[in-house]
């Protein structure tokens, strides 16, 4: 779920509530009682940022650490150039 930072436009409190996505915006702030709250825009506390983020977080085994190994590069090269020649000389 979702954090959502929101301002009260007549005490200026803020506050952070946690909230699913379908949940209606809160309204009335907790400090002046009043609903004067507005929901803020604001940047996502994370970043997927960096190649291969997702490469090794769900995988076991040998499969771990396919885009690390030379191994597994020069076999795929090998396996498409092969593919590649017997496809042109039909």
């Amino acid at each position: 779920m979702p954090i959502y930072e929101y301002q009260c436009t007549s005490c200026e409190h803020t506050l952070e509530a946690l909230q699913k996505i379908s949940d209606q915006p809160l309204v009335d702030c907790p400090s002046c009682n009043k609903a004067d709250l507005k929901k803020q825009i604001s940047a996502a506390g994370f970043r997927l940022k960096g190649s291969g983020w997702y490469e090794t977080d769900f995988k076991t085994g040998s499969k771990k650490n396919i885009a690390g190994s030379s191994e597994a590069g020069s076999k795929t090269s090998t396996t498409s150039a092969s593919a590649t020649s017997s496809g042109t000389a039909s």
